[in-house]
């Protein structure tokens, strides 16, 4: 069954480039997963310290491998320091 996230991230003011940088590359690699179907990083044009991504993966086994990942453990190590809150996650289910 195919597993939709929808994750908010909200960066500190004077780390939105650092994080952008890594949420690009975050992005990048986890697009050549083989359980990666959709992985796409938005930015708020009204905040733009709120990073915004849409990820459908496979099935849970496929997004708990991602969360294996180099490029996944890289975001996580630097979160807590460039990060304005908390992230916020939804899984969610199409209906359109």
């Amino acid at each position: 069954m195919k597993i939709n996230l929808t994750v908010i991230i909200k960066s500190k003011s004077e780390y939105r480039e650092e994080l952008k940088a890594i949420l690009v590359d975050l992005t990048k690699n986890s697009k050549k997963e083989a359980t990666c179907l959709q992985y796409d990083l938005h930015q708020n044009i009204e905040d733009p310290n709120v990073f915004i991504l849409h990820e459908v993966w496979k099935n849970n086994e496929g997004l708990d491998l991602h969360k294996e990942q180099l490029h996944f453990l890289k975001f996580n190590q630097v979160s807590e320091l460039f990060l304005e809150e908390k992230i916020t996650v939804y899984t969610t289910s199409r209906i359109g």
